[in-house]
């Protein structure tokens, strides 16, 4: 059986049931295992389990965008494997999402309630972006990923030392990470200029900064 070519309409209202399903309720179950399943749950402070929840809630609000610049650049996409590419990475990024919502609840946090306006603003960003073509959107994609790396590494670095489930939540999603973008770079992504990479890093501490707190 051959797979269905998506008309643009179909795209559209995949991409909205992906927005309702992402920031209008819980992320419900991922499709693999949970990292921490096996990790035994630490005693922290009172500091350390709100920086831990702070640092979580960043990284799934890193997850709300990253749902939606996946879809965005789908939607777009002009060739259909990378379409398909990206879709299944959006599959991924849902676990990621399902995963720091399940620690942020074992840490008794809630998700940032700006998480409707990462997801718009996310779609928007991707969805011009892959408007440029597809070499263009897998190379937003790929120095996206690269920047996501950065930024987990810094968390494992952050979270507390006795935080084991968190940090194994955050390995693996790193890990994980870092396969995309080299999946964006066979695929032939293009190298960003210097301001836009800039830039990018301009917006992702912005989003840093607000989601830890709200």
């Amino acid at each position: 059986m051959t797979a269905r070519h998506l008309t643009p309409l179909d795209r559209l209202l995949a991409s909205a049931n992906n927005a309702l399903r992402t920031v209008a309720a819980p992320a419900g179950r991922a499709t693999r295992p949970y990292p921490a399943a096996d990790v035994d749950e630490a005693e922290l402070s009172d500091a350390e389990r709100r920086h831990a929840a702070g640092l979580m809630r960043v990284n799934h609000a890193g997850e709300v965008a990253a749902q939606a610049l996946y879809q965005g650049h789908a939607t777009v996409a002009r060739d259909r494997s990378i379409e398909s590419q990206m879709q299944a990475a959006a599959v991924e990024e849902f676990d990621h999402l399902a995963w720091c919502e399940q620690r942020l609840t074992e840490l008794g946090e809630t998700p940032s309630r700006l998480g409707p306006f990462w997801y718009a603003g996310a779609y928007a960003i991707g969805a011009a972006s892959g408007l440029l073509g597809d070499r263009w959107s897998l190379g937003f994609i790929a120095e996206t990923e690269r920047q996501v790396c950065e930024h987990l590494e810094s968390h494992l670095e952050g979270l507390p030392e006795t935080d084991q489930r968190s940090r194994a939540v955050v390995a693996q999603m790193r890990d994980e990470e870092a396969v995309h973008g080299e999946h964006a770079r066979e695929a032939g992504a293009a190298e960003l200029p210097a301001a836009i990479r800039g830039l990018m890093r301009l917006t992702a501490r912005v989003m840093t900064r607000s989601a830890y707190r709200i």
